[in-house]
């Protein structure tokens, strides 16, 4: 039987349409949609948060980007990178490697065991640049030997880097990925997300003991997903995130100086 001419001309675009023609294509080579909705993440725990993020959390394998919000919040933007790799590490088995620049702050044992990280299931590469973070990180992407990367980077990542990122984290199993970075080092790539993290005050316990850390973050930009801002805090026994509520707090306070 042959095929109805102006069926074959519905299916298929003219010639003289090339733009038509190349949208056919890529509709028919990408990926179908339940392929992409069944990529793993780590769920952050905070629907108002996880909201934002597509398919209700962090994507696993492809880099997530940390930077303070300005350059006296390094060690703030470090705290959340750890904090997501802790979160991330109560779920799943296996171990956690830190790839870092020269100069840049590294974790001790006193404050991971008070993010609720065991110094146990990291591994701590001192490397002698960015270049060497990357081709660490790469490697372990290739490897699936490991649940979480993070990369201390001094200078950023660059678009190249990135996207060699991307494509070794392709496959089963990926890790969950995190690049921080300076401050003031803001180059195009291709990250899922992008996070920027300033310090605020910590809560106290009854007896005036700081107790869980907080954070302002702002996801500046999110493939997929939306921005958005929220004041945090970490309860590293129970390995979970919370949204604080300070207008109690300070509510308390304006009452007591009133008295």
């Amino acid at each position: 039987m042959g095929l109805d001419p102006a069926d074959e001309s519905a299916r298929t675009p003219a010639r003289g349409e090339p733009r038509a023609r190349l949208a056919a294509l890529r509709a028919q080579l990408a990926p179908p949609e339940e392929g992409r909705a069944s990529r793993p993440i780590l769920p952050l725990g905070l629907s108002a948060l996880d909201a934002h993020l597509p398919g209700g959390g962090l994507a696993l394998g492809p880099p997530h980007e940390i930077a303070p919000a300005g350059p006296a919040d390094g060690v703030a933007a470090l705290g959340f990178a750890l904090t997501l790799c802790a979160l991330h590490l109560s779920q799943v088995s296996g171990e956690a490697l830190i790839a870092a620049a020269p100069g840049e702050p590294l974790p001790y044992g006193h404050g991971l065991l008070g993010l609720g990280l065991d110094p146990g299931r990291l591994l701590l590469l001192e490397a002698g640049g960015d270049g060497e973070v990357f081709r660490a990180l790469e490697a372990a992407l290739h490897a699936r030997a490991l649940a979480a990367l993070i990369g201390l980077l001094r200078d950023g990542l660059p678009l190249k880097p990135g996207r060699r990122l991307q494509l070794a984290a392709e496959g089963p199993s990926p890790p969950l990925l995190l690049l921080l970075r300076p401050a003031e080092a803001g180059m195009p790539n291709g990250a899922a997300t992008r996070w920027r993290i300033a310090a605020a005050p910590a809560s106290r316990d009854r007896f005036g003991t700081l107790d869980r850390p907080r954070w302002r973050a702002r996801l500046e930009r999110c493939r997929n997903g939306r921005g958005g801002d929220w004041l945090l805090e970490w309860d590293h026994a129970a390995h979970r995130l919370h949204l604080p509520e300070p207008l109690a707090g300070d509510a308390a306070a304006s009452g007591r100086s009133r008295a």
